[in-house]
């Protein structure tokens, strides 16, 4: 069994590289593109908005609001990315006994280098370029996934009432 789970230890690292990937690709996008998708998903916000406190506001304003709200809907993704990427890398490091301040670190730095790279990136796709307000933007993100990983699992994995049913066990 203690083979079987050594084997699989790498395959931990897998979730981390599929949302690597699926950053890379949104970044590929060309600002057009990209502009087109943070629009739809705003729009649909505004819609649902208007539906669930019965507005009865028209295309034309709902457009208009969604325009206003697009930006932080960008940013709301951006940060959403890295907040998911944090988490796939923590949770294979807390398994490879990185803890701590370490595995804050470990984790900062490469959540923080891959958007700094994903930035640079973005300078070579048609109508969008790099932005360093971004790279802070994604790294708050990555911020709070890496403290929520250290919270929950120090919150699991050191349970002062575990720890007392076992003494008592023993006793």
């Amino acid at each position: 069994m203690k083979l079987f789970i050594s084997l699989l230890k790498p395959l931990s690292f897998l979730p981390a590289i599929l949302m690597m990937c699926l950053i890379y690709h949104f970044s590929a996008q060309t600002g057009e593109v990209s502009g087109n998708l943070s629009y739809k998903v705003s729009y649909e916000i505004v819609e649902i908005k208007n539906e669930v406190m019965n507005t009865g506001k028209g295309y034309e304003e709902l457009s208009a609001e969604a325009h206003h709200i697009e930006y932080y809907v960008r940013k709301a993704a951006h940060m959403t990315e890295y907040f998911l990427l944090a988490i796939a890398i923590s949770f294979p490091l807390y398994v490879y006994k990185v803890r701590g301040f370490w595995l804050m670190l470990l984790a900062g730095i490469v959540c923080v280098g891959f958007a700094g790279m994903d930035e640079y990136h973005q300078s070579f796709v048609a109508n969008r370029g790099p932005s360093l307000r971004d790279v802070g933007i994604d790294s708050i993100g990555a911020f709070i996934g890496i403290l929520l990983v250290q919270a929950f699992c120090w919150s699991t994995l050191h349970n002062p009432d575990k720890k007392r049913k076992k003494r008592r066990n023993r006793r």
